[in-house]
């Protein structure tokens, strides 16, 4: 028998068949090899080899059928001839390859061939064969082969339901992200208010769809008007939570106190209250008597309140005050602002200092301060020309942090 294997192509030689090799082939039985050789003999050989080791095997004898068969049932790997008449094992490759069928055209291939040349190995190669073996076949070399392309082919697969999951994690929070991003673009104001003798505006742009940045303007029960700007922590769906409790907190602050201090005091005692020191904002307000021109200016932990005069004079009112959230009991300063015809005020957040980082250098409240042009006409016009300066939308950077700013002017 072993003569006869050798003739027709099958070379048995030693194949260690233990019981612990055939366990060993066992372990990955089932699959589904398709055997394409114009030699019946070779075929019928080969098949019974296979299906001794534990494959579950089919057979065709030519490259037309192996088509056929491949695209009514696919098999798990291709054991194909390199001679065969009509459609050779090159051309037959090369359609698998260029099938539609993604699980086709990558369908595990190797290549049976009389041929030892490198020319024929090339050739086989080229039109997309896996691996290649000479005949007389070793049989434990052509197992070993079949092994190894059936673990790469279950590691491909795993590794696209990992990209089929990962995709899907990633729709997920694109979904999750457009419901974050509908629901603070609720909170955050559209229109300035309506306010005689006063121009506000206002601009908003985080670094993916939903940020960190809130700003707002509340009606205190003294008639002052309450001009916020906060920070939280992070970017992203967890701190566009924080930015819908800080509008929370600080509506609720500005129904029940007097004055930026005791708002800024019941805001902290809320959110610590909340995060127990686990998490924290920085924020600043401004209480302002839009008929006196007075405001009242609180700080904690942010970025200074930049003020321009009608005259060019500029002035800089820094945070006293720790982050909100961080102390149970910090004290909070108000500092007096008188503001006349033509004077305006900036609040904004730090992500202003890092956007024109790499062009200029990082920005800094001081020269940020110098960019504030006391001829603007409007808040708007004002604003306009900081960010320009400090954050354009056409310069080809990603922002590395959520800018968000608020202009007030009194009318000239």
């Amino acid at each position: 028998m072993g003569g006869t294997l050798a003739k027709i192509g099958v070379n048995t030689m030693t194949e260690g068949s233990s019981s612990e090799s055939k366990e060993k082939m066992s372990n990955n039985s089932r699959a589904d090899i398709l055997v394409v050789d114009d030699d019946t003999m070779s075929r019928k050989i080969l098949v019974q080899l296979l299906v001794s080791a534990g494959y579950d095997c089919r057979e065709c004898e030519d490259g037309a059928q192996a088509l056929q068969i491949i695209h009514t049932k696919q098999p798990s790997l291709l054991l194909l001839d390199f001679d065969m008449p009509g459609l050779n094992g090159t051309e037959v490759l090369k359609r698998l390859r260029s099938d539609t069928d993604p699980a086709i055209a990558q369908l595990p291939a190797i290549m049976l061939t009389g041929h030892g040349s490198e020319a024929s190995e090339v050739r086989g190669l080229q039109a997309g064969a896996d691996d290649f073996v000479t005949k007389p076949i070793n049989a434990a070399v052509l197992r070993a082969r079949i092994e190894t392309q059936l673990r790469l082919r279950s590691m491909r697969r795993q590794l696209e339901r990992q990209n089929d999951e990962l995709e899907e994690w990633r729709r997920n929070l694109e979904r999750d992200l457009a419901a974050a991003r509908l629901t603070q673009q609720s909170l955050i104001p559209q229109r300035p208010p309506r306010l005689p003798g006063w121009q506000v505006a206002a601009y908003y742009r985080p670094v993916i769809q939903v940020g960190g940045d809130i700003y707002g303007w509340l009606r205190m029960k003294d008639g002052q008007i309450l001009f916020w700007i906060a920070d939280g922590t992070g970017h992203g769906a967890a701190a566009a939570l924080l930015t819908t409790l800080a509008k929370l907190l600080f509506q609720h602050g500005s129904v029940e106190h007097d004055g930026p201090a005791r708002v800024m005091e019941a805001v902290n005692h809320d959110f610590r209250t909340i995060f127990g020191a686990r998490s924290f904002m920085t924020a600043m307000c401004v209480a302002l008597n839009p008929a006196s021109g007075r405001a009242s200016v609180v700080g904690a932990g942010h970025p200074p309140l930049l003020v321009v005069r009608h005259t060019a004079a500029r002035e800089s009112i820094a945070s006293i005050a720790p982050p909100l959230g961080l102390i149970e009991h910090p004290e909070f300063t108000e500092t007096i602002v008188e503001l006349g015809a033509g004077d305006a005020f900036l609040l904004y957040t730090d992500g202003l200092f890092g956007s024109a980082k790499g062009r200029r250098g990082r920005l800094t409240p001081g020269r940020l301060e110098k960019m504030l042009d006391h001829s603007a006409p409007t808040a708007e016009a004002l604003l306009k020309g900081i960010l320009d300066q400090a954050a354009p939308d056409n310069d080809g950077e990603a922002l590395p942090d959520d800018v968000a700013a608020v202009t007030v002017r009194r009318d000239a």
